[in-house]
Order: C-alpha cells, then sequence, then structure tokens
C-alpha cells in the first residue's frame, strides 16, 4: 500500500502525542494495555493463530522466513514487529502488505480516544492498535514479535498461542529484564503458555536451564536445538542446510539472509512451521520451505545496500553493508560474518559504527578486533540516547581496535575510507538499528 506524505505527517504527529501519556518510554506492565484491550473490546482474543516470538536476537529473521515460508504456501499473514527502520507503519503488516497511513491514523485516534488521556505507554497503545487492526483483515495466521522481554511485554496479552518461539538469549536491556542471562531467559521464557509447544533455539546453558524450568512450572513441551530437532551446513558439492527431528528430515538451501547465524534462525523458523504442518493447523510444502528461505527479505541485517547517494559516494568494486544488531552476541556474529569474507573476498573491512547509550558498545566491538582494519565512530543522527562519537571511539580503543576515527555522519566516513584504500573495500555500518533507519533515509 502506498500513502501520501501528509498521512505520514499526520501519523507523526499522533505518535508524538501518544508519546506524552506516560513519563517513561518503557515501564512494563500488562496492567495498562489489558485496561485499554478491555475498553476495546478485547482484540486479543479473535485473532488467527498466533506465533509468538521472543529472545535477544534472532527474532525478526525468524519471523521474516516464518512469514516468507507461509506466503509461499499460499497463507495470508500478519505481522508484528518492532522497531520499524523508516515509518512506523513498518512494524504492522496485515495479510501481506505493510499497512496503509490513513488506516494506520484512524487506529491510533481511536486507541487515543478510548483511551481517554489514561497513563499508558508508548508500545502499549500502539500494540492495541495492531491488534485492532489484526481483527478486522482476515488472515490465516499472526506472527508476533515481542518488544522487550517477554512476561511483562505488552504482546503477552495472548493467551493461548499456537506455538512460542525462544530465539538465542543473551545479555542485553538488563536494566529492565535482569543481569544474568538466567534472569533475562526466565522473563523471555514466560511467555510459553500451559499445554502448548515451544521451539527453542541454541541457547547458552544458563538460558536453557531457565527456559526448562519454566516450561516445567507451566506444563511445556519443549522442542529445542541440538536435542529433539537440529540444524548442520555442510560445505558440500550441494552447499546446503540439513534440519532432522525425529520422523523427518529436510534438506534445504542455504538461507537468503547474509552470515552463518542466520542458519540458526532458518532451523528455527522451519521447526516452528514443522510443529505446526506436524499438529494438522497449517500444510507447508517442502517446497515452500525451500523457496520462503531463499525469498525472505528483512531489511538491515546483513544487507547489501547496492544503490543510492552512499553507494554512489564509493567505487563501483567496493560493497557496501548495513546491520543493526546492537549487543554483544550480535558482535560475536559479525565477528563470524567478517572473518569468513576475509577468508573469501580478501578485501579489507572497515566499520562504520554508532550505538545507543543504554548499549555496550566495547562488548559489541570486541568481537571484531583485528577483523576491521579501521573504526569510525559516529553519533546517531536525530538520536537523543545516542552514544557521542568520541564515546564509541573510546570503547572501540578500549575493545583492542587500532585505527579509530571520528566521523560527523557515515558520509563523511565514506570519505575518510576512500581517502585510505587504494583498492576494492568492504565497509559494514553497525551498532543500531536506529542507526539503520537513518542510513536508509540517508541513501534512499
Amino acid at each position: 500500500m502506498t500513502s501520501s506524505s501528509s498521512s505520514v505527517a499526520k501519523t507523526d504527529v499522533i505518535l508524538k502525542r501518544l508519546l506524552d501519556l506516560h513519563p517513561k518510554v518503557i515501564d512494563l506492565s500488562l496492567v495498562r494495555i489489558e485496561r485499554l484491550l478491555d475498553r476495546l473490546g478485547r482484540p486479543q482474543d479473535k485473532l488467527p493463530p498466533v506465533v509468538h516470538i521472543a529472545g535477544t536476537n534472532g527474532k525478526g529473521s525468524v519471523q521474516a522466513y516464518m512469514r516468507a515460508v507461509f506466503e509461499a504456501s499460499g497463507y495470508k499473514v500478519h505481522a508484528y514487529t518492532s522497531p520499524h527502520l523508516v515509518h512506523f507503519s513498518e512494524r504492522i503488516r496485515l495479510a501481506g502488505a505493510l499497512i496503509s497511513e490513513d488506516d494506520l491514523v484512524a487506529l491510533l485516534e481511536e486507541c487515543e480516544q478510548v483511551n481517554d488521556g489514561a497513563p499508558i505507554t508508548f508500545f502499549e497503545i500502539t500494540t492495541a492498535a495492531a491488534f485492532l487492526a489484526f481483527t478486522r483483515t482476515p488472515a490465516d495466521v499472526l506472527l508476533l514479535e515481542v518488544g522487550l522481554g517477554g512476561r511483562l511485554d505488552a504482546t503477552n496479552v495472548v493467551t493461548a498461542p499456537a506455538v512460542t518461539v525462544i530465539t538465542p538469549i543473551s545479555l542485553d536491556h538488563q536494566q529492565y529484564l535482569g543481569n544474568t542471562v538466567a534472569e533475562i531467559a526466565s522473563e523471555k521464557a514466560a511467555i510459553q503458555k500451559r499445554g502448548t509447544t515451544s521451539i527453542i533455539s541454541a541457547q547458552l546453558p544458563e538460558a536453557m536451564t531457565a527456559i526448562e524450568g519454566e516450561a516445567q512450572r507451566l506444563g511445556v513441551t519443549l522442542r529445542r536445538s541440538g536435542i529433539e530437532w537440529s540444524i548442520t551446513h555442510k560445505q558440500d558439492e550441494e552447499n546446503r542446510l540439513y534440519w532432522r527431528r525425529f520422523g523427518r528430515s529436510l534438506t534445504l538451501p542455504l538461507p537468503g539472509l547474509p552470515g552463518a547465524h542466520q542458519y540458526g534462525n532458518a532451523g528455527t523458523a522451519v521447526a516452528a512451521l514443522d510443529l505446526l504442518d506436524e499438529q494438522g493447523i497449517f500444510t507447508i510444502p517442502e517446497t515452500a520451505m525451500a523457496k520462503g528461505l531463499t525469498a525472505v527479505d528483512w531489511p538491515a541485517r546483513l544487507q547489501r545496500l547496492v544503490k543510492g547517494p552512499l553507494v554512489e559516494a564509493i567505487p563501483a568494486e567496493w560493497a557496501l553493508w548495513l546491520d543493526g544488531g546492537h549487543n554483544p552476541a550480535a558482535g560475536e556474529a559479525l565477528g563470524v560474518w567478517a572473518a569468513s569474507m576475509a577468508a573469501t573476498i580478501r578485501q579489507p573491512l572497515h566499520l562504520i559504527c554508532g550505538m545507543l547509550n543504554t548499549k555496550d558498545p566495547r562488548g559489541f566491538l570486541a568481537p571484531l578486533v583485528g577483523k576491521a582494519v579501521s573504526l569510525h565512530a559516529v553519533s546517531i543522527p536525530g538520536e537523543a540516547n545516542t552514544f557521542p562519537a568520541a564515546a564509541t571511539a573510546a570503547a572501540g580503543r578500549d575493545a583492542g581496535h587500532q585505527r579509530v576515527f571520528e566521523a560527523e555522519s557515515p558520509a563523511t566516513a565514506l570519505t575518510t575510507i576512500k581517502a585510505m584504500e587504494a583498492g576494492p573495500a568492504q565497509i559494514l555500518i553497525c551498532g543500531s538499528l536506529y542507526l539503520a533507519g537513518r542510513v536508509l533515509v540517508e541513501n534512499d
């Protein structure tokens, strides 16, 4: 669906008003959203079958794989995700298409009116609007991504999901979820519901223990990576993925999203789809599995930018990549990707990095030491909670990066990198989904 600039502007005005309904941007609770949903007629009870997805890394990728496979199987898919990169409407996908700005405006105004000025966070009231949207457009399934945590996340008002999915858990958002991986895992595992089955990605031991404990408490059946199912990659002549569980095996193409960490995300998506197929809720042909995994589209996840002003600003034989990962586990995944690129392409890698001041820049950048020849720190344009470029640069030096620079913007960093390199190079802009969104706007 297309939307006029005036509709987008009207959406922005409403969203700004909604930010003023609560003094905190994040205040985890279900009380406020349950009150509003009751006034709206409890739309959360009228949804199509729900796949509820929590985790620290990979939630969006797993959702994107599942959506692509469902659509390749002929199903209409609702999807809810956050944050957005450029426009808020990216968060709400109705039967395969992004919500129109006009429909979004009407839903937000309706929720604002029904809420009648009561305290409620931005994410809570916009999630309520999304639930309304999902009940008013027919679809076969809803892929519902948790916003933050799980136990007290606004999406956790869904009481009977068809399946829950928990992607890899690591340290992030400690100020809200706990200071250990085990504490964070317990919060995220609380999306599991009694009598259902959960698909579990590969986890750190302490995370798996917490998930298993929560599942036992709730009477939840687990299908765990490496135990009930597995995904392996064999660098053989076919260079394919091999997915297995007791009673079924699949040979699949490599996923369309770059990076070895995507093998696990693809395997998790296949495990959830396989369960739904086994339960008779959906029919997912193997051909649709293969088509969806390769056709997947998910911006700012090791996305290679192929056109636009930023691409035109570098030599044609260079490559410009964009990734929104922002925690140490994401840095580790990028480090593995960078090592693989160095072994195959054999071109120097330069980093352009900007991060929010709630993140751990040293932890994110440490796995990239020795894999990048330079680090160019930037502040995130227009973001009040950005780390100053100087702070990110200092964290990079502390992590062990040797050639560290500060830049006013990604564009000026590109100019510096061009002056440093005589031959072809790889450039990765990374550190934040908010930075990724600004880059996509600048490169449009």
